[in-house]
């Protein structure tokens, strides 16, 4: 089938319900509760764009099965042309959420892509496992999945290494293997979208590594939402039913975290991509590239984000009429490098990019890491502190909608109006201000962000045990040994 309409995703949703809770509620219909259908309604705006008769054309390609045109992630680049093509829609997407939704459909696809370009890694642990792959590529591709995942394992203690501490009593755990397939039980965080998407993936991340010992807890499967014993636990919704004018991020945008249980869940052997290898478990991210290509994905939203917070400071300061503040221009500039930063960290990456040994044109990973390391612990929490800063007391004296058809409206326009905006879009550009840096929205969304690639002092560890340091050390030692 083509790539699919937002009706024919909210249809799959509601023609399989899912075990979801939230607030010790069982939810019935995730399309039509109000903590999750905003969020359903954007996903679906991000498929009509793919028929959109405007830009439909930079969204879709041509299956190479069918010829019909399917979603622009699933293809596999080949070429430098292919990743520009690629990337120019996943910043489209990016744009319908002004960054703010992390987990759109195009980041897994990628990475699924991915591994099926690099499909015989997988044989290495079972020669059956390259034909899931291939074939689960296949239909997430042909049927426009929406793919959810969980990576990281609860653990009773913590370790100080990359290596977790795994215990049967709470890691996700194979307990036995049937004709049918395996029996999984545990737990795992964090399905950010799970609720609302068709599938989800399940295998390990490169900064919670698997121990030698860990074989029940090493595997890579997916399994649709449905799947009898699944069970999503949501935490609080962001979204307060309230109107997009009081809460224009939070009401549109509401992509929801969830804690995962599987109850004696059954995958079946061809949802089984890999099993019982930790050391493959381990390796598979950077063996696939696939780490490569979703972080394309998500240094192009990030690009999007920053540039996102520089126009809303930008309406801010010229709401304000403090534009030629000087302590205001500071701020603007600092936002300015981080943007021109972002961009050229992504543009390197692109520049970069060679063909890997699976003959997929593979962006450069250094770029990447620099952007995983820079962004989530000090960009986009500078940012939010910015958008605090130059707000002040405007963020606190906010009128909602539902004050302007009141009596004291007329006094409200006459004391909250600027010399270039009404009182009206005044209270309407503050509320963004503050659903991206006060509210529980945009607490979220930093804390999202300092997590998103995982714990960020695990990721420095590994960046600075894989770096390759000799030849900077080398050049400092020629110098120490010239003689003259």
């Amino acid at each position: 089938m083509p790539a699919r309409t937002g009706k024919e995703y909210i249809a799959g949703l509601r023609d399989r319900p899912r075990e979801v809770w939230i607030r010790g509620e069982l939810v019935k219909d995730v399309t039509s509760h109000p903590y999750f259908r905003n969020g359903v309604q954007s996903v679906a705006a991000l498929y009509d764009l793919q028929h959109d008769p405007e830009v439909g054309h930079e969204m879709t390609f041509a299956s190479p099965s069918t010829g019909d045109q399917v979603g622009l992630s699933f293809m596999t680049p080949r070429t430098h042309e292919d990743l520009e093509r690629r990337r120019n829609m996943m910043a489209r997407w990016a744009w319908t959420s002004c960054g703010m939704m992390a987990r759109t459909p195009d980041f897994l696809n990628v990475g699924l892509t991915a591994w099926a370009a690099a499909s015989d890694y997988f044989a290495q642990n079972r020669p059956e496992f390259r034909e899931n792959v291939l074939r689960y590529h296949e239909f997430i591709r042909e049927n426009d999945v929406t793919l959810t995942h969980t990576l990281v394992n609860l653990q009773r203690s913590r370790s100080p290494s990359t290596v977790d501490n795994l215990t049967e009593q709470v890691a996700l755990t194979v307990t036995k293997e049937t004709d049918a397939g395996i029996v999984v039980r545990g737990s795992r965080i964090l399905a950010t979208l799970g609720p609302i998407s068709d599938e989800i993936a399940v295998y390990p991340t490169r900064t919670h590594l698997i121990g030698d010992d860990a074989w029940r807890q090493a595997f890579s499967f997916s399994i649709p939402c449905d799947t009898p014993g699944l069970k999503f636990l949501c935490r609080e919704s962001f979204d307060y039913d309230r109107s997009p004018f009081d809460h224009p991020l939070g009401s549109r945008f509401e992509e929801m975290d969830a804690v995962v249980f599987f109850d004696d869940v059954l995958v079946p052997w061809e949802r089984v991509f890999l099993l019982g290898d930790p050391e493959l478990c381990n390796n598979y991210s950077a063996s696939t590239h696939a780490l490569a290509h979703t972080g394309h994905q998500v240094t192009t939203r990030r690009v999007v984000k920053t540039e996102f917070v520089l126009g809303l400071l930008s309406l801010m300061a010229e709401t304000l009429g403090s534009t030629q503040i000087p302590h205001v221009q500071e701020r603007m500039g600092e936002v300015i490098v981080y943007l021109e930063t972002m961009k050229a960290l992504l543009r390197a990456a692109e520049a970069d990019a060679e063909i890997d040994q699976w003959g997929v044109m593979c962006p450069a990973m250094a770029p990447f890491n620099a952007s995983r390391g820079l962004f989530p612990t000090t960009i986009y929490p500078r940012l939010a502190e910015i958008v605090q800063q130059m707000g002040s007391s405007s963020l606190m004296a906010l009128p909602a909608e539902a004050d302007f058809d009141t009596p004291i409206a007329a006094e409200i326009e006459r004391y909250m109006s600027t010399d270039s905006a009404s009182a009206w879009d005044r209270a309407k550009l503050f509320h963004l201000a503050w659903d991206v840096a006060c509210s529980a929205f945009g607490g979220r969304q930093i804390l999202y962000e300092r997590f998103f690639g995982g714990d960020p002092v695990r990721n420095t560890m590994m960046l600075y045990s894989n770096y390759d340091k000799e030849p900077s050390m080398a050049r400092v030692q020629e110098f120490l040994d010239r003689s003259g």
